[in-house]
């Protein structure tokens, strides 16, 4: 027997966005108390805390309250699927919907994506959250959005992945390099030329990997966290990189021209996965934006 109502835990997950049962109570326009005493009766039904409360300063999720929270929103994203299937008879994917996309992924195909997704379902709103692995983890876990792309690498068992796509890593060079005419490039003949690496996590971890694979160590003269860093970095000359993400035009943000070379040796590819949490039933929009991006990014990947 259910003994909790979804005005409790949609009491309850506001509470949790604005970390305080003042901020709660104002933006559902209802008096504190109301909102001190649903979450409190949904603690006393679930036998779990959900909040510290800190006085003066608002509320935080405890670790159950966090596990809760992610539940919860699943909750009343499939009840409002229930009430916009009754209301719209059929006409189904409409409204706000979060997604979480790992930065250096998201400028190459989220504009894209999300385009295809809108003319599928013009009544839907993606909103798109670019953020480093570690914040798209925590993402997921919080249940601040319900999908993620993002790269395979170093993700948590509590995660179910679906693969989008691999891609190959490639050697990225200034113009005028004395291998830009090569129609292929092993690792070995990089590892006494100045690397320039995109050092953000798990992109850096990769990159350095795929050298160890093969027993060598890269010469890493430079370290950006910035994609287009690094290109310009190429392009003035100060080394090489190893990338994966391709760009359509050949020039720097200054003006530089770079040319792409694929690598010949036998290494792992970086594979782009959407993930979301695992054990938990995805929403009516969820499913209609896997399918979407699962389209997309098999048309990327032939084209």
């Amino acid at each position: 027997m259910i003994n909790y109502t979804l005005r409790q835990a949609s009491y309850f997950i506001a509470a949790a966005d604005h970390g305080s049962i003042a901020g709660a109570a104002l933006s559902l326009n209802v008096a504190q108390p109301s909102v001190s005493s649903a979450v409190a009766k949904l603690e006393d039904v679930l036998g779990v805390q959900l909040f510290i409360r800190h006085h003066a300063q608002g509320v935080s999720l405890t670790p159950a309250g966090q596990r809760m929270a992610v539940e919860m929103r699943a909750l009343l994203g499939h009840a409002g699927d229930v009430l916009n299937s009754a209301a719209r008879a059929g006409d189904d994917v409409a409204g706000p919907f979060g997604v979480g996309c790992f930065l250096t992924i998201a400028s190459f195909y989220m504009p894209r994506l999300i385009k295809n997704f809108h003319d599928a379902y013009p009544e839907a709103e993606i909103r798109l959250v670019e953020v480093m692995q570690n914040d798209l983890v925590n993402g997921l876990e919080s249940g601040q959005f319900e999908l993620a792309v993002v790269y395979s690498a170093d993700l948590p068992g509590n995660l179910e992945m679906e693969p989008l796509a691999d891609f190959p890593p490639y050697v990225l060079l200034p113009e005028g390099h004395r291998f830009a005419n090569r129609k292929s490039l092993s690792l070995e003949e990089m590892i006494n030329e100045p690397m320039i690496l995109l050092d953000m996590q798990p992109s850096s971890r990769y990159f350095t990997t795929l050298f160890i694979h093969l027993g060598f160590e890269p010469n890493i003269r430079y370290r950006s966290p910035s994609f287009e860093t690094v290109r310009s970095l190429v392009g003035n000359g100060f080394g090489y990189s190893i990338l994966v993400t391709r760009p359509a035009g050949d020039l720097t943000y200054d003006g530089k021209r770079i040319i792409t070379v694929p690598l010949s040796d036998n290494v792992p590819q970086a594979q782009v996965v959407l993930a979301r949490m695992a054990g938990t039933r995805p929403t009516r929009m969820a499913e209609a934006f896997t399918t979407v991006c699962r389209n997309h990014f098999a048309d990327a990947v032939s084209n």
